[in-house]
């Protein structure tokens, strides 16, 4: 044991935990269910959280085609931004850092290929970058445990997991596109043309059907605010802007809101079941993963459950790296829910791509599962000894290294130009 360490403050479960753990007579659980919001009213508010998501989608992608129709400007900065697949990937890394959030990242990059503003491609890069920027969260929830360093270390090591299996997946396939787009005549690479092939398979057209459900059921929210935007202002340019930011404010708050609902429904009732059902193999574990957060709408929000579970050592790591790889695959879904709102066969393309960079990250380290877990530990021993490597990496990786990373790469291009 080190020096200054004691011994049961490290292994006290969170308080949620030992909340239920202390008081499970049916007294203690009637206080709880009191305060709780019922169940159907949940369920209500969900429902209409996710109706203005998808009525975002729409105002947004309205937005930016007037936009784009308004000037040539808009099609010149998008074509200086598809020549460099680095600066989607790294924008797309330091935006979902910032809002914490790849759903929110990934349903605004499908949103601007559906509207025809952001080519299939380049948002390919821009989903990877945003795997990478959603891992942000369980470092920023690891360093509240700085206080006792050996549940520091574990808590910090499972945030790692997830960090270091992004950022690995990402260097084997960002290169692998990258090439294999420069053999293609269509500038596609491997991901893309599988995703394209998939979404050709569906029978998906090049533009939007107005008569699709999803555009039947939000058309009156978006026809009221395209009339909102007509009267406030004159010309397309600024109609399409104002429209373009609503969505935008729209997508963020409800995403907020639905997230916040489904959390308060599952968590408060799953907690104590993840330390003593959940964890018992790696299958279950990656399921577990995949189905809680879809049904959250949130990795950052699982990570957020699992990282201090951790580190009270409650699971155990080794359980921690299948249920991350599986939150990866869940927080695809958002993608697939936003690609709903335009079924334009780029657009699903994207969300595609989403799913099966997942999918094949996944089947390449989990058989190789040693070589990030043992890079985790590595790194989170020496955090643990001292805070500062922690901070470092936090800093350098999900803000530094973004704004670097875009620099020298537009550099690059101007003197090669």
């Amino acid at each position: 044991m080190e020096s200054g360490e004691h011994p049961e403050p490290e292994m006290q479960p969170s308080p949620t935990i030992g909340a239920q753990s202390k008081m499970p007579d049916a007294p203690a659980l009637t206080v709880v269910s009191k305060k709780e919001m019922p169940a159907w009213l949940r369920g209500l508010f969900a429902g209409i959280f996710l109706y203005f998501f998808l009525c975002a989608i729409k105002v947004m992608g309205s937005g930016l085609k007037m936009v784009g129709n308004a000037g040539p400007w808009l099609e010149d900065f998008l074509a200086w931004g598809d020549q460099n697949p680095f600066l989607a990937l790294f924008s797309s890394v330091l935006i979902t850092s910032i809002v914490q959030s790849s759903s929110f990242t990934t349903s605004l990059i499908i949103t601007l290929v559906a509207a025809g503003q952001l080519k299939l491609e380049t948002a390919v890069f821009a989903v990877m970058g945003a795997n990478i920027g959603t891992s942000v969260t369980g470092i920023i929830v690891a360093l509240i445990n700085t206080r006792i360093r050996r549940q520091f270390r574990r808590a910090f090591t499972a945030a790692l997991v997830h960090d270091i299996f992004n950022l690995l997946t990402v260097a084997l396939l960002f290169p692998l596109e990258w090439i294999t787009s420069a053999f293609n005549a269509s500038g596609h690479g491997f991901l893309t043309q599988f995703a394209i092939w998939i979404a050709g398979k569906m029978g998906l057209s090049g533009i939007t059907n107005p008569t699709n459900p999803i555009s039947v059921i939000t058309g009156p929210v978006k026809h009221f605010l395209e009339w909102v935007a007509e009267k406030l202002f004159s010309g397309d340019l600024s109609q399409g802007i104002f429209l373009a930011v609503l969505g935008l404010v729209m997508l963020f708050l409800s995403l907020i809101l639905l997230v916040m609902n489904l959390k308060g429904a599952l968590l408060s009732r799953i907690e104590g079941l993840f330390r003593r059902v959940f964890f018992r193999n790696d299958l279950r574990a990656y399921f577990v993963g995949a189905v809680t957060t879809v049904l959250v709408q949130s990795s950052s929000v699982t990570t957020s459950l699992i990282v201090p579970l951790a580190g009270a050592g409650a699971v155990k790591l080794k359980r921690v790296f299948p249920f991350m790889l599986g939150a990866n695959l869940g927080t695809t879904i958002t993608g697939v829910i936003a690609a709903s709102a335009n079924p334009v066969a780029a657009a699903v393309a994207v969300a595609i791509c989403h799913v099966t960079f997942n999918l094949i990250g996944t089947a390449i380290w989990y058989p190789l599962g040693k070589v990030p877990l043992g890079m985790a530990r590595w790194y989170g021993k020496m955090a643990a000894r001292n805070t500062k490597y922690a901070i470092l990496f936090l800093i350098a990786v999900f803000f530094i290294l973004p704004v670097v990373g875009i620099g020298i790469t537009q550099l690059l291009i101007w003197l090669l130009a």
